[in-house]
């Protein structure tokens, strides 16, 4: 019964065009991990997971272009302190536990990057969720997948909508907007949503440069 309702919904999910969003209600747990593993060689979905709501979105090429460059600004961070940094792409986050699961568009480990490193899979039952995800909301908000990663522990979330950025830090269980972020103190939204619009304009290899030579100035020159 599980692989016939789980074959329905693929059906469903193979016919959505770019940057759209298939919202399913009522799936079990049973049926999502089906779907997960069904769709395991479509990395390019996005799926996540709340009590029985089943939300599969395909980003835009855009969309893809500013989480990849997102990458290279956090390494970019990670390298000109000294940190460590692992980063885990689109990983599925789940946990039977809290009915949760949820994938965001990129993540990274950063305080407790030395407790990930080595390890081909992380179980979350006994594992750090990521200390940042990033969502970029130009098709839709990601406002849904804030209640999971509460559940699941995630303490920093990066957003943009393709013109503004903002960090959010996990208050008890909801999400605060925050100056800075909490991960990469003296790293405001400014300074990220000004590279990300440099990158569309410019290129990522020119907009990169300009981020390492802001983030080298005194945190006093401004944002």
């Amino acid at each position: 019964m599980i692989a016939r309702v789980a074959a329905a919904h693929r059906e469903a999910i193979e016919r959505l065009p770019e940057g759209a969003t298939l919202i399913l209600q009522q799936v079990g747990w049973d049926e999502y991990e089906q779907l997960l593993a069904d769709l395991a060689e479509r990395p390019d979905l996005r799926v996540s997971y709340d009590r029985g709501r089943l939300e599969v979105m395909t980003p835009l090429a855009e969309h893809e272009a500013y989480a990849r460059f997102i990458d290279d600004v956090v390494r970019v961070i990670a390298d000109e302190r000294g940190l460590l940094l692992e980063k885990r792409g689109s990983t599925t986050w789940k946990r039977r536990a809290i009915a949760g699961g949820v994938e965001a568009d990129a993540c990274y480990y950063v305080e407790s990057a030395s407790r990930i490193i080595g390890k081909r899979t992380i179980d979350l039952d006994v594992d750090p969720p990521p200390d940042i995800v990033v969502e970029i909301d130009i098709t839709n908000e990601s406002t849904s997948k804030h209640p999971t990663y509460a559940a699941l522990g995630v303490r920093e979330i990066w957003q943009y909508n393709g013109v503004a950025a903002s960090f959010l830090e996990l208050a008890d269980t909801e999400y605060r907007a925050t100056s800075e972020s909490v991960s990469f103190p003296g790293v405001t939204p400014a300074m990220l949503a000004a590279a990300l619009a440099q990158s569309a304009r410019d290129g990522q290899t020119a907009a990169l440069q300009s981020f390492r030579h802001r983030l080298r100035q005194p945190r006093s020159n401004g944002p």
